[in-house]
């Protein structure tokens, strides 16, 4: 595995690149992860794919100077310097979790180059309540900072949902896991802040999708609650072409099956 850095405005974004194949796969990695983590995938993907995986902003050895939240466009002009630097003009795309939603993102501005399009557990097919008061409202903005360091409340509130059952029990400890913590809270708020501009749309995703005939691959985990396989169901139809599977894994699915599994249904 390979080391890089382009140099985008102030900024450095870090990838790794692995694989001897032919065709380009840029990775987009999960909130909390990194780009270290889709080697898992290529020992057994190498042989079709060349695998790029970024660092998105936060996370790994990227960093993000630019004073303002991460943009679609920022993407875009980042996925041309990696087309650059490996010679090439179309791709392959690769989102997990928060990766799947910036890819519906790069979907949207670069359809005519994307070749291929794996969603694993991919965020952005459904608008969280919560996420959406909290990064698209300033008065949520505000309140949720206030709640990174001020959290009784919210783990009160938290605690009186799960009692009443309008959380199921993997959400609730993902929730409590996620915040019970000073520096995880603050890396949710300081994460969900810089990325609150990639809110893909949905209809237009499926139009483009169609429209280039882009070869999709829907992968979930059979026992994840938080990203569970319904929301795939919902979002495939017969307008563009799609597959889905389900694994038997929970919402961690990076691994050397699921590289197995999307050469079973390469095409």
């Amino acid at each position: 595995m390979s080391s890089f850095f382009l140099t985008y405005g102030n900024s450095l974004f870090h990838g790794t690149c692995e694989g001897e194949g032919e065709e380009l796969l840029i990775c987009l990695h999960g909130f909390g992860e990194q780009a270290e983590g889709f080697s898992r995938l290529a020992r057994t993907m190498g042989t079709v794919f060349t695998l790029v995986s970024l660092d998105l902003p936060l996370h790994g050895q990227t960093t993000w100077n630019e004073g303002r939240a991460f943009t679609g466009e920022d993407m875009q002009a980042v996925i041309r310097l990696v087309l650059e630097r490996q010679q090439q003009s179309t791709f392959s795309l690769m989102g997990y979790s928060m990766g799947g939603r910036v890819s519906l993102c790069v979907l949207q501005d670069m359809a005519p180059q994307i070749r291929r399009l794996y969603l694993l557990a991919p965020d952005g097919l459904k608008n969280n309540p919560w996420h959406m008061f909290v990064t698209q409202t300033a008065i949520g903005n505000r309140l949720f900072k206030h709640v990174t360091y001020h959290p009784q409340l919210f783990f009160g509130l938290l605690k009186l949902w799960h009692r009443l059952k309008l959380l199921n029990e993997s959400v609730y400890k993902f929730a409590l896991n996620s915040m019970n913590k000073l520096e995880k809270r603050e890396k949710v708020y300081t994460v969900w802040t810089c990325m609150r501009k990639m809110m893909p749309d949905k209809r237009r995703c499926k139009k483009l999708l169609s429209r280039y005939k882009i070869q999709t691959l829907l992968i979930f985990g059979k026992y994840d609650r938080v990203i569970p396989p319904v929301l795939g169901v919902r979002f495939m139809d017969s307008t563009f072409p799609c597959k889905m599977l389900v694994l038997e894994k929970g919402h961690q699915l990076l691994s050397e099956e699921l590289g197995e599994a999307i050469l079973d249904n390469y095409e």
